[in-house]
Parts: C-alpha cells; structure tokens; sequence
C-alpha cells in the first residue's frame, strides 16, 4: 500500500511541476545544446601589422644591441665549446642584424661594415667545415676582433651622421 502510495505521489508530484512549469526540473533533466566553434569569425583579408613606427636611431641603436648580443652568444659558445648548431644560429643571427645595419647607413659606411660581414660569413663557413671545434680558440680571437673593431667605428655616436 505504501509502495502504491509513493508512486501515485511521485506522479502526481510530476504532472504538478510539468503543469506549473517548473523551471528547475525542466532545465535539470533537458539537454544542453552543443557549443559550436562556428561562432568565430574568418578572417578573409589579412592585414599586416606594421608595430609602433621607430625612428632610423632607433632603429639602428636595435640592430646594433641585437648584434652585440649574438656577438657575445657566439663569444661564450666558443669559449665553452658547446655544439654547432648554437655556433651556427649565433653567427646567422649577427650576420643577420649585421645586415640590417648596413641597410641604414649611407654608402661609404656601408663598403667599411661589408669587410667586417664578410669576415663573419667566412667565419660561419669555417664553423661549418670544422664541426668537431678544433679552432675554437682562433674563431673567437677573430670574433672579439671583428666585435672590438665594429664597436669602435659603428657605434651610434660615431655613425648618427652617416644614417640615411
């Protein structure tokens, strides 16, 4: 009796809240709808950002700390004879700010830093050849000359007329 008493109480207790609308009941046992990842937008033209404008100092005053930087990255690694692959990276790097340099100087400068590229791309070539590190103690004897005579006539105090 009890048993038939409960349920006739469960439905009728059901048919209330089915009746009344009871939101709670409903939203517990209805499904979600699934999240679709169509809501995000496409992109159909790209657009470049260009960054905050710097002036040629600036700019300069960038690739030249950039440089120094991997300069003296490929001054520790040859001092700690670490692998070749981190020598080559380090070199491709200076030369690549190396360049960038050069292209903000007026053309006489730019004839005085290509030797000094020119010596780093030979030393890169010479890493590549010697991949054991034999020489490492000559590569960078070459390295903190081109770095010392670099810094002496390229600095932005000595270069900021020349700038184009």
């Amino acid at each position: 009796m009890r048993f038939k008493t409960f349920i006739i109480f469960c439905g009728l207790l059901a048919m209330v809240c089915e009746l009344t609308g009871c939101e709670a009941f409903n939203r517990k046992f209805t499904r979600k709808p699934k999240k679709s990842d169509q809501s995000v937008e496409m992109v159909l033209a790209p657009e470049e950002y260009k960054g905050p404008q710097m002036s040629k100092e600036e700019l300069y005053r960038q690739y030249l700390l950039f440089w120094r930087s991997w300069q003296d990255e490929l001054i520790n690694t040859l001092v700690q004879n670490t692998s070749y692959k981190k020598k080559n990276d380090c070199t491709e790097q200076a030369v690549k700010n190396l360049i960038g340099m050069r292209g903000m100087l007026d053309e006489t400068k730019q004839r005085q830093l290509d030797i000094y590229l020119k010596q780093m791309t030979d030393l890169q070539s010479s890493f590549k050849s010697d991949v054991y590190g034999a020489s490492s103690s000559n590569y960078r004897q070459r390295v903190e000359g081109v770095r010392r005579n670099i810094l002496e006539k390229f600095s932005y105090s000595d270069i900021k007329n020349d700038l184009r």
